[in-house]
């Protein structure tokens, strides 16, 4: 009788090192801010714990800051120029109103 030999154990998956994820953070900080903050976050994370420098997950992280605060910026004023439409037509009430400035505007 021969004995067989135990098979052998599989190996842990090994850890990413988050790289990945840093350059889908950096792609998608252009599209969808918050989210690539998010994955830049995470891709740091993995990579911090693998012990590897990940530029791209930085970059994803400071461009989602700066696009998010544009984005903000962007709809601030087009909520405030809302209200100030809204505000005249309340003002004036509907129909076509020529303004003092020379600018027509329609309520309705």
């Amino acid at each position: 009788m021969t004995d067989a030999a135990p098979a052998p154990v599989p190996a842990a998956p090994a850890a990413s090192d988050g790289k990945t994820l840093g350059v889908i953070a950096l792609v998608a900080a252009f599209f969808i801010s918050l989210l690539g903050i998010i994955l830049g976050f995470i891709a740091k994370g993995q990579s911090k714990r693998a012990g590897v420098k990940n530029t791209p997950a930085t970059v994803a992280i400071v461009l989602g800051f700066i696009f998010l605060a544009i984005t903000a910026i962007i709809v601030g004023v087009t909520v405030a120029g809302a209200a100030a439409l809204f505000g005249q037509c309340a003002e004036y009430g509907p129909g076509i109103h020529e303004l003092p400035n020379g600018v027509t505007l329609t309520c309705g």
